[in-house]
This record gives structure tokens, C-alpha cells and sequence, in this order.
């Protein structure tokens, strides 16, 4: 009897041996067609969806069975969606770095290495870029394959330029400009003019202007403005909010300002809120916005104990 109890349990205990390594097994495999998830991630990338394409390409490389050729190209999509799109030039370089160190052998290498210095220096580290570009081994340009989805529409030597990137510059144009740039010959006038900033630009650099002092001071200039600029927008625009109950409360207060006068000042007419409630809400933002401003100078001022020395102007 105790021996068909032990028979049974062995027949038990190997029966679920099997179901578990047989759901792991089904568990392990992707429910999703890998060409397809790739597919779906670059169309993310076309609608400008960028976390949402890095977390596919992720997803990708996490859960299928690639070779390392594909794996670097994938690592490589996600460090240009980084650098090229989001700005994000220390994660760029992560991804630029992996490429190089786990697939040195990659025939990407030489843009990955051109990637990487343009990275060091967007991040203000010369003296790495410096070594980095002296460490750059030339590969055959012949061998780097297409990474960016869309048509390629233009080269600038071996760097190819595709209509998906040609779709993001025109997106990040203001609103009103960007309406100028719909049609096709309006794009290829945008294009060529790009094509002929890099141009100017890479021989620019070429001829060692990179260091010169008037565009090392510029720089600085321009990256100190754009650093308030974000600061402000942060800390003053975000807080500026604006209900229909201020609307009314502003224009009950300042129905003078918007009434018809006549040529002596005198009110002939007063304009109801619902004629004017565009340029009531515009001063109201303003003035908003210029006490948020005010408070902010009035707070960083006392915390850095700032004084003015007013009857030594001259």
C-alpha cells in the first residue's frame, strides 16, 4: 500500500514539474510579433511619442531572442530618440556607451563615437570629448544600416536625413510659423535651409570658431537667457491661474479702461464683459504674472541678503 502511495506522489510531484516548466516556457514567449512591436514603436516615434517609444523599443530588447547586430541597432534608436528628440543628453550617452562597450564590433561604431563626443560636449565636458574624439576608430560608413523611420529625403555626407526628422524640426517651430511649412515646397524650402545651417555650421567649427571668444561669450549669453526663460516659465507662468470669477472680479474693478470715451475722455458707452472678456483676461494675465515675477525677485533678493546702493548712482 505504501508503496503505490509513493508511486502515486512521484506521479504528482512530476506531473506539476511539467505543467510549471511548461507554463514558464509559454510565459516566456513574447505574445506580440517582433517586426510588429518594432513596427508599432516607430510609428510612436512618427507621433512624436517619445517615452512611449523608448518603453517598446525597451520591451524589444528585454523579451526577444535578437543577435547582438540587432541589439545594438535597437540601443542605438533609443540613444537618437534621446539626443535628437527629447534632449536628454546624459541618457543619450548611457546608451551611446552600452552600444560601444557590449558591441564593439557593431558597424555603427563610428557614428556611435561621433554621438558620443556630441554628447560630451552638449553635457560642457571638452576635456572628455577631447578624448573620446581621439579614441574615435573610423568605420566603413557602407556597413551602418537605416535607424530612424521614414524616407531618407536628404544626405549631408553619410549622415542621412529622414522625413521624420524633417516632420520634427518643422514641429518644434512656434505655432505660427510652423502653419507656414504645410506644403511640400514650403518643406523642401525648410529643408534645404536646414541642410545649409549644418552646412555652415560644421564649417564653422571647421575653422576653429567653436573657440572663438565672441561665440564662447554669446553661448553663455544665450545659455544664461534660456536658463531664466525656463526658470520663469517654472516658477512664475505655471502659477498664474485664471477663473471666470477673477475675470469678473478685474473687469468690475477696471470697467473704465475698457469703456468708449470720447475725445475728451469722457465715457460714452460702457463695454459689457462679453465684448471685451478677451483683452480683460489678457491684462489680468498680465498682471498676474507681473506679481508672481515681483515675489519671486522679492524672495530670492532677501535670501541672498542683496543691497543696493542707491545714492552712489551716478
Amino acid at each position: 500500500m505504501n508503496y503505490f502511495k509513493g508511486v502515486k506522489a512521484a506521479f504528482i510531484l512530476l506531473t506539476a514539474g511539467v505543467l510549471i516548466l511548461s507554463g514558464c516556457k509559454n510565459k516566456d514567449k513574447p505574445a506580440v510579433n517582433g517586426d510588429k512591436l518594432r513596427e508599432y514603436a516607430g510609428d510612436l516615434i512618427n507621433k512624436s511619442l517619445y517615452p512611449q517609444a523608448i518603453r517598446e523599443y525597451q520591451r524589444y530588447l528585454d523579451e526577444y531572442d535578437i543577435d547582438s547586430r540587432e541589439r545594438a541597432n535597437v540601443n542605438y534608436i533609443i540613444a537618437n530618440i534621446y539626443f535628437d528628440r527629447v534632449k536628454d543628453y546624459q541618457q543619450a550617452l548611457a546608451y551611446y556607451l552600452k552600444i560601444k562597450h557590449l558591441y564593439p564590433e557593431s558597424s555603427l561604431m563610428e557614428e556611435v563615437n561621433k554621438k558620443i563626443v556630441a554628447c560630451l560636449e552638449r553635457l560642457e565636458k571638452p576635456e572628455d570629448a577631447k578624448q573620446a574624439l581621439d579614441e574615435t576608430v573610423q568605420y566603413d560608413q557602407s556597413k551602418v544600416q537605416k535607424k530612424r523611420p521614414g524616407e531618407v529625403i536628404a544626405k549631408i555626407g553619410n549622415r542621412e536625413i529622414t522625413q521624420g526628422d524633417l516632420d520634427f524640426e518643422i514641429s518644434q517651430l512656434p505655432p505660427s510659423v510652423r502653419e507656414q511649412f504645410r506644403g511640400r515646397e514650403q518643406k523642401l524650402a525648410f529643408l534645404r535651409d536646414y541642410v545649409a545651417t549644418d552646412l555652415l555650421y560644421n564649417t564653422a567649427k571647421r575653422a576653429g570658431l567653436d573657440k572663438d571668444r565672441d561665440v564662447i561669450e554669446g553661448a553663455f549669453q544665450a545659455k544664461k537667457s534660456l536658463m531664466v526663460r525656463k526658470l520663469l516659465e517654472d516658477r512664475v507662468a505655471n502659477k498664474v491661474k485664471i477663473e471666470d470669477s477673477d475675470i469678473q472680479l478685474y473687469y468690475d474693478a477696471h470697467k473704465d479702461d475698457y469703456a468708449e470715451k470720447d475725445k475728451d475722455g469722457n465715457i460714452v458707452r460702457e463695454k459689457p464683459l462679453s465684448e471685451v472678456r478677451q483683452q480683460v483676461t489678457q491684462d489680468l494675465t498680465r498682471k498676474k504674472y507681473l506679481d508672481e515675477y515681483q515675489a519671486l525677485i522679492e524672495r530670492m533678493i532677501m535670501a541672498e541678503n542683496v543691497k543696493f546702493y542707491e545714492n552712489r548712482v551716478k
